[in-house]
């Protein structure tokens, strides 16, 4: 990562990871309660006020095996889209370009598993540039993230561990729409059971 649903980022310029999870939640939209405990597209939104770096990931998931029951364990794939920019703290959506602005989508395929528990594995291993909004693509390390589905909140409340800067890093993912059906709203989340990790600043990895 260095991203944007999707993300949210690599770059030549080292990130940290202060945004709270709570912070992170308030920026999401509604919930989408889904037939299968995994399936649909996740979103998360954060942003690293030390870099002035937004990264906003998309995980669209499904099921590998054909037709499985809803809620089993079982192998996963799909893609990944880090969307990210450089920006202020009320960014939250990506600026015009101008000098020394940067924007890149990176796109990833993902693959993982998920437990009888609802813990789940997605990540991947190689990148392509999407899109050079602004500015130039650096070289990105792709995301891996894992954690625990919250299936009352529709949360999956990781850490990204990219190979580089991104140890750890908590990532809040909300569930915004199902593989087959439109978008559903189902209430108001709830703070997860895990606060951030703090951890000193680097300057290797993206």
């Amino acid at each position: 990562m260095i991203a944007s649903v999707l993300a949210l980022g690599a770059s030549l310029v080292p990130r940290g990871s202060s945004a709270t999870v709570e912070q992170q939640r308030a920026r999401l939209p509604p919930a989408a309660s889904c037939q299968d405990n995994v399936e649909g597209t996740w979103l998360a939104l954060k942003y690293e006020p030390q870099w002035r770096e937004w990264y906003e990931y998309t995980l669209v998931i499904r099921r590998k095996d054909p037709k499985p029951e809803p809620g089993t364990p079982g192998p996963i794939e799909g893609e990944i889209l880090s969307h990210y920019w450089v920006g202020s703290d009320s960014d939250e959506k990506p600026p015009a370009c101008s000098p020394g602005r940067r924007e890149i989508i990176v796109r990833m395929p993902g693959t993982g598993k998920v437990d009888a528990a609802g813990n789940l594995a997605f990540g991947s291993s190689s990148y392509t540039i999407d899109k050079a909004v602004c500015g130039a693509a650096g070289r990105y390390n792709p995301d891996n993230f894992s954690g625990k589905i919250d299936a009352d909140r529709q949360e999956f409340q990781s850490v990204n561990n990219d190979g580089g800067r991104a140890v750890n890093d908590p990532t809040v993912f909300r569930r915004v729409r199902c593989l087959d059906a439109p978008h559903r709203g189902t209430g108001t989340a709830k703070p997860p059971a895990f606060a951030p990790v703090k951890r000193r600043s680097w300057s290797c990895g993206r």
